[in-house]
C-alpha cells in the first residue's frame, strides 16, 4: 500500500530535529516536482540535504530510522483516524489561510480536533494581559457576551485566567467555542479527547463536545509543551480572529502586539478604557470599546 501524504507529515513530524517548516517546506517542494511520498522516503541523506536542505545529521538520521518513524506515524495515525484527528500543514489546501494574513510567521502545522466549520464562522477572541483585574475580567465577559449574541464564534485558550472567563462565558450562553491550546491534544483532553480541559467549564458542561466545538494545537499530540507554546497559542487565537477586543493591554506586551497585528491585517480592533496604553493603539486605527453595562 502506498503512503498517503498524512503518513508522511505524520513520519516528519516525528523524526526529531524536523520542525513545521520543514514539514511544510519538504511537502511543498514534493508537490514542486510532482514527487510522492514513497519517492521521497526512497531518498538518501545526500539527496535531503541537496534537494531539500535538511541538516546533515538530521538527514542521516531520517535516513537510517525512517522505517521506525514510518512505523510510529501509522501507529499515531490509526489513534487519530479513530478519535477524527486532523493534521494540517501550511502546504495543504485546507490550512486555514487567515492566519497567513494575519501573522508574517503563521504557525507550518496544526492538529484540529472538532467541528472545522468553525473556522469559516465570523469570529472574535477578547484579549488581556496576565493578572487582568476583577474588573478587567467582568469587562471580559460583558465582551463576550456582546459577540456571543452577534452569532459570532469564541476563539480562546485554556489555561489562563483570563481566556478561561471568556471560554467559559460562552458555555453558559451554550456557544460553540475554539480552543486554542499550548499543549498536546491528549495532555489537555485526555486519552479519549472527551474531558474539558479545566475545571470550570466543567460545571458547564461535563465533556468536550467535538460535534459542538473545537480543539487546535501546534503541538504534537502526545508532548506536553513546544518551545514557544504560549505565545504561539496567543498568536493563532490573533490570527484565527475577526473582532479583537483588548481589555487591559500592557505596554509593550505579547497582547499589544497581537492587536496591531489584527490592525494591520485590517480586523476590527476595540479597546477597552481600562487599557492605560489605549492611545498608541486608537491612533493606528482602533475604537474604543463600547461600555457594556460597566
Amino acid at each position: 500500500m502506498s503512503t498517503s501524504r498524512r503518513i508522511l507529515t505524520l513520519t516528519l513530524a516525528i523524526t526529531p530535529g524536523i520542525g513545521a517548516k520543514t514539514i511544510t517546506r519538504i511537502l511543498t517542494k514534493n508537490d514542486l516536482y510532482a514527487r510522492t511520498p514513497d519517492e521521497f522516503l526512497a531518498l538518501g541523506a545526500e539527496a535531503l540535504c541537496e534537494e531539500y536542505k535538511i541538516n546533515q545529521t538530521v538527514s542521516e538520521r531520517f535516513s537510517t530510522h525512517k522505517s521506525d518513524y514510518l512505523d510510529q506515524a501509522k501507529d499515531l495515525n490509526q489513534t487519530l483516524s479513530a478519535l477524527g484527528v486532523t493534521a494540517v500543514t501550511a502546504a495543504d489546501a485546507h490550512y486555514p489561510r487567515q492566519l497567513e494574513h494575519f501573522d508574517p510567521k503563521p504557525p507550518e502545522l496544526l492538529y484540529l480536533y472538532g467541528n472545522t466549520k468553525l473556522l469559516t464562522a465570523n469570529t472574535f477572541c477578547v484579549l488581556s494581559s496576565r493578572k487582568t483585574s476583577e474588573a478587567g475580567l467582568v469587562e471580559i465577559e460583558k465582551a463576550t457576551e456582546h459577540h456571543v449574541l452577534r452569532s459570532r464564534t469564541l476563539i480562546t485558550g485554556h489555561d489562563t485566567t483570563e481566556y478561561q472567563r471568556s471560554a467559559v462565558t460562552a458555555l453558559r450562553w451554550g456557544a460553540p467555542r475554539v480552543l486554542v491550546l499550548d499543549t498536546g491534544l491528549f495532555n489537555a483532553l485526555g486519552d479519549d479527547l472527551r474531558e474539558e480541559p479545566f475545571a470550570a467549564a466543567r460545571l458547564w458542561r461535563y465533556k468536550f463536545d467535538p460535534r459542538t466545538d473545537l480543539a487546535i494545537s501546534a503541538v504534537n499530540p502526545y508532548r506536553p509543551y513546544h518551545r514557544s507554546a504560549n505565545k504561539i497559542r496567543d498568536r493563532i487565537i490573533g490570527g484565527l480572529s475577526m473582532h479583537l477586543d483588548g481589555i487591559q493591554v500592557k505596554p509593550n506586551g505579547n497582547m499589544e502586539k497581537l492587536l496591531i497585528l489584527g490592525l494591520r491585517s485590517g480586523r476590527q480592533v476595540q479597546i477597552s478604557e481600562l487599557s492605560p496604553n489605549r492611545q498608541p493603539l486608537l491612533d493606528r486605527g482602533a475604537q474604543i470599546l463600547p461600555i457594556l453595562n460597566r
